[in-house]
């Protein structure tokens, strides 16, 4: 069979590091052992009924089973629009700045194709989600690093960049809650980025995927309700986070018209929209009670504080994310991140993500998920403890 070479922006995207991880996870599993996966970022609860039930109703309606128009139905842009007035005080133009999207991933791949060249620079939070280095690949444009220490709550310091960098930087993203470290930001920061982005012509890519998961009472902020934030840039919202409906692909972006102009006319060239049907029941889940959002929240919370709790009881200095559902560990001295995650799986077959996967300031550390109950949790720290890794605490 004849072999077809794949194109050269094909063979330019970046190597998927992750892939590796779940390559040796299955070789685990394989060998028969009890495996507790701390290394996803996959909800591990099901969606919540009422918007199960919507949908199933939805199926049926006929009007559904035609093409969907181009840019998305009113009926959930206006959804939209209503849950960011009362989330977040924030008013949205339901035709002009609200996009539809196949899930978040979708749009944070798909914005700089919209808008960069090629030679054109990112600045991209380092660590990051590694999918934000796809879309910049198939734009051909080119990404500057903005280090989040923990001295700095895991925050950019634009005054870190250098001047030649920020002349040239046409787009950044952000992303709060933050995957992998947990970190918050607060109104001050988005407010600061605001003013950052519009003195240099930079569009500011929030990626909102945590946002209604914040803890200790604290409530996430959208980066739109910063002063002068919607017009230098847009926010990126998922529904697989907020309402577990990873699997469904639907999302939206919010704010800059131009900004959501330009999506819409990518999209225009790609999709048809999304299935109807889904679009109802994403509205019905933005318009109905929140009480399954703030059950999930106290859910994640609770696991929060079982793995804190446990891990430092072995001796693991750790800190509490403030929200996402993710805790970002230091590794012990002496330790890489990837060794480290190796060592684990190899003798406890507990899975965490190398920091390293998410940059290279995400070296020293490993990324663990809240997806698994308090018992596994609980567990996967005593078999931690079991390796001598650390020094548990005298009680």
């Amino acid at each position: 069979m004849k072999h077809f070479v794949q194109s050269e922006l094909l063979q330019s995207l970046p190597k998927q590091f992750f892939a590796s991880l779940v390559d040796k996870v299955g070789n685990v599993i394989a060998q028969g052992h009890d495996v507790i996966n701390l290394g996803q970022g996959n909800p591990d609860q099901p969606t919540p009924s009422h918007i199960v039930e919507a949908l199933q109703k939805a199926v049926a309606n006929p009007r559904y089973h035609k093409y969907s128009p181009f840019r998305g139905y009113s009926f959930f842009k206006e959804a939209v629009a209503a849950f960011y007035e009362r989330e977040y005080g924030v008013k949205l133009d339901p035709e002009k700045e609200v996009a539809i999207l196949f899930g978040g991933k979708a749009g944070l791949v798909e914005i700089p194709q919209c808008l960069l060249n090629p030679g054109d620079v990112v600045l991209v939070p380092d660590p990051g989600y590694p999918d934000y280095w796809s879309g910049v690949a198939l734009a051909r444009a080119e990404m500057a690093m903005m280090p989040l220490r923990a001295q700095n709550k895991f925050l950019p310091d634009y005054g870190e960049l250098s001047k030649d960098v920020v002349e040239k930087a046409k787009l950044m993203f952000l992303n709060y809650p933050n995957n992998p470290t947990g970190a918050v930001a607060t109104k001050e920061f988005f407010e600061e980025t605001a003013l950052f982005a519009a003195k240099h012509d930079i569009c500011v890519v929030h990626d909102f995927a945590y946002g209604a998961i914040g803890f200790d009472g604290k409530k996430p902020i959208s980066f739109l309700q910063a002063k002068g934030a919607k017009d230098v840039g847009i926010e990126i919202y998922t529904f697989s986070k907020t309402y577990n409906m990873a699997g469904w692909r639907v999302g939206f972006a919010v704010g800059n018209e131009s900004v959501i102009e330009a999506i819409n006319l990518l999209q225009d060239h790609l999709y048809v929209s999304l299935f109807g049907a889904i679009q109802e029941a994403a509205a019905t889940a933005l318009l109905s009670s929140q009480d399954c959002v703030k059950e999930l929240v106290s859910l994640y919370e609770s696991r929060r504080n079982t793995l804190v709790k446990a891990l430092q009881q072995i001796g693991w200095d750790v800190t509490a994310p403030a929200g996402s559902f993710f805790a970002w560990l230091p590794v012990p001295n002496g330790w890489t991140s990837e060794r480290f995650a190796d060592f684990l799986l190899e003798k406890a077959h507990v899975v965490v993500a190398p920091g390293i996967g998410f940059g290279e300031h995400g070296e020293g550390y490993v990324r663990v998920g809240l997806l698994t109950s308090e018992e596994r949790l609980e567990e996967a720290a005593q078999r931690v403890a079991k390796l001598g890794l650390f020094h548990a605490v005298k009680k």
